[in-house]
């Protein structure tokens, strides 16, 4: 719809027009296929403004017997000083010259040759053997005083009728017949086989006609040249429209149907009003070289636009396929785009995807919640300061009543005011969840216009489409986020739990459950792993039930984080003050059971722990005392009484420990 309408519309003050005029405006804009949103998003530039009046009124909006069209904006523009050519008054490369009533786009009434116009016609559509279909004064007036055409002729060579055109050049009557005045003359864009004009006694199904009376005639030619249509011949209709004759090049009439329709439905899209009944390859066209009412019916070009269907396809799939434009570099270099704003401080911009993921004890929904509040108070998460604002937190697992409540309870064990509740929209889906796919789009309609800068879906694998281990499907299950982003502006923060088994020895990118797209398709990833605690660490714990967790990132836009180790005490988790939990080990590391001192009494509990721990230290190059000390939770002094104790099964060198084989030799 980027077209002269919208130029002019954007020239004119809405707060300087009366309310007859601001109405007028926006009847035109809908008479001519513009969505309410253009009128809308125009009227806000005035005090005047109301929120929703424009939805009313386009509504009362029905249409008339004479109906205010886009001819009135474009008027009330000029009047205001707009011109079609810009400020300065010069035209671009792609501007079209207005029709003022004697010229159009570099005709005049001197140059003008009837017989070079209609000759040029038949030689770019037909074929000299073949016929072609014409009415002159075979016509008749219908009770509204129009008139119509009949069959005419249609059993004469475009070969014959050049001939006959070249030996009459200054008597186009003397080979097609005298028209009425008031009427003009008729052609058919595709050659017949002499025996009638339907549709079965079309004989090439090339062209098709572009017609659309709705918009001024400058505007017309502007469209057809900006939207490149494959235009083989440009006729002025004498009246208030230009006749394209569009090159669809089709091999039959159901091929023909289709591309017709493909074209029309592309034109209505962008904001061309065309005359759906030039449907049929048979239909009549206005002939170039005779008048009509005083007005010429003249060709105004030939072969412009693309040079074939097949070409112009090329063209539309490329406006058409939705992605952005390539842009320059050096366009930027001395004024570099503004970056989103940062939503968690050198963790997560405005409009940028989180993923959070964790084993099932990390108590990743309250760590969410946490997120919530965090942002709809503008409080720190996690040490982390966050930009005040609205978050939608979707709830796809708990109660609705929990959910609400565990928010509360939250809010209560802070210690801080709710205030800023109304900040957080909570969207319970327990028992409502549909696959991804199908919830973003009813999403992305609820939350249009509520300004958000959060959503939360938690968690996700109650909306997963496609198996979780498929990089494939999970690539298209993540482009959904995306979608959301790019839709609504916002962040979108998602959870996921971890793959199963022991995760300490994996990178924190690595264990989130299913394909590596998990962790790679965020600009955040945040994974919580579990600590193991010695009972020195644990007698820092407020609560006895706490927990010990680690958080790691995996970041795109940032440097990552210095880990942050912190305690789940529900319903909170809170950083660790003390610095305890920095001695702790992951979960499932080989030094993770450096906690455990727990006293061995009997040779086979020494030799059972001595094995223990050089099966899990093994998996380094080399097993030391040291590595073995620090996993049992002894001395190394103890690690070599308790090796001397097993003197048949170890050796130890400078340290190193060694397996023997059997009969007692080192391996």
């Amino acid at each position: 719809m980027d077209n002269n309408i919208l130029s002019a519309l954007k020239s004119i003050n809405v707060a300087t027009l009366t309310r007859a005029d601001w109405i007028a405006v926006g009847m035109a804009l809908k008479e001519e296929g513009f969505p309410c949103s253009v009128w809308d998003d125009w009227s806000r530039n005035d005090s005047r403004y109301k929120p929703g009046e424009c939805g009313k009124k386009w509504v009362s909006f029905n249409g008339s017997g004479t109906p205010v069209k886009g001819g009135t904006i474009v008027q009330m523009a000029k009047d205001r000083g707009w011109s079609l050519f810009g400020e300065d008054g010069c035209m671009g490369w792609d501007d079209a010259i207005e029709y003022d009533g004697d010229s159009f786009n570099g005709f005049s009434q001197e140059s003008w040759n009837p017989s070079e116009d209609l000759i040029t016609y038949l030689e770019l559509l037909f074929e000299s053997n073949e016929r072609v279909a014409y009415v002159t004064n075979d016509v008749w007036q219908n009770a509204d005083g129009k008139w119509v055409p009949s069959k005419g002729s249609y059993d004469r060579t475009a070969g014959e009728l050049i001939k006959s055109l070249k030996k009459h050049p200054d008597d186009i009557g003397a080979t097609i017949g005298d028209w009425k005045q008031d009427a003009g003359a008729w052609i058919r864009f595709n050659p017949v086989d002499g025996d009638g004009v339907k549709n079965e006694n079309v004989t090439r199904f090339t062209y098709a006609l572009v017609e659309s009376d709705t918009l001024p005639i400058a505007e017309q030619d502007s469209i057809f040249r900006k939207l490149e249509l494959p235009i083989a011949a440009l006729v002025h209709s004498g009246g208030k429209s230009l006749h394209a004759i569009v090159r669809v090049d089709a091999k039959d009439y159901e091929e023909y149907r289709k591309r017709v329709e493909f074209l029309y439905d592309f034109l209505d899209k962008h904001g061309v009003a065309i005359d759906k009944q030039n449907r049929n390859p048979s239909r009549l066209s206005r002939m170039p070289g005779v008048t009509r009412n005083g007005n010429r019916q003249y060709l105004v070009a030939t072969n412009i636009g693309r040079k074939s269907w097949v070409d112009w396809m090329d063209f539309v799939e490329g406006i058409s396929d939705e992605l952005p434009d390539m842009v320059l570099l050096s366009e930027y270099k001395d004024n570099p785009p503004e970056l989103p704003e940062e939503l968690i401080t050198g963790i997560l911009r405005r409009g940028h995807k989180m993923l959070i993921s964790g084993s099932s004890k990390a108590g990743k929904s309250f760590l969410l919640m946490e997120l919530c509040i965090a942002i709809a108070e503008g409080r720190k998460w996690l040490g982390f300061s966050c930009k005040q604002g609205r978050v939608l937190y979707v709830n796809l697992e708990i109660d609705p009543a929990s959910a609400i409540n565990r928010f509360l309870k939250i809010y209560e064990t802070l210690e801080i005011p709710v205030q800023h509740s109304d900040n957080i929209v909570v969207w319970n889906l327990r028992g409502h969840a549909v696959p991804l796919d199908q919830l973003v789009p009813k999403l992305i309609r609820r939350v249009r216009d509520q300004h958000f800068d959060a959503i939360i879906i938690d968690p996700i694998y109650k909306v997963i489409t496609g198996d979780e281990n498929n990089a494939s499907e999970m690539g298209q299950f993540c482009n959904q986020f995306d979608k959301i982003c790019t839709e609504t502006g916002c962040s979108t923060i998602y959870c996921h739990h971890h793959s199963k088994g022991a995760q300490g020895a994996k990178k924190a990118m690595d264990r989130a459950s299913g394909s590596g797209v998990f962790a790679r398709d965020p600009d955040a990833q945040l994974d919580m792993i579990e600590l193991e605690l010695t009972e020195e660490i644990k007698n820092f714990v407020r609560d006895g039930n706490a927990t010990g967790w680690r958080l790691e990132s995996s970041l795109r836009e940032f440097p990552n984080i210095t880990p942050v180790n912190f305690w789940f005490e529900y319903p909170l988790h809170r950083i660790d003050s003390s610095g305890e939990l920095q001695k702790a080990y992951a979960e499932g590391t080989p030094m993770g059971n450096l906690s455990k001192s727990k006293k061995y009494s009997t040779p086979e509990e020494r030799r059972s722990s001595i094995d223990s721990a050089y099966a899990a230290c093994s998996i380094n190059d080399k097993v030391t005392v040291k590595d073995m000390a620090e996993y049992i939770g002894v001395s190394e002094r103890c690690v070599r009484d308790r090796l001397k104790e097993a003197d048949d099964a170890y050796w130890v060198h400078q340290g190193i420990i060694g397996r023997k084989t059997e009969g007692g030799k080192a391996e």
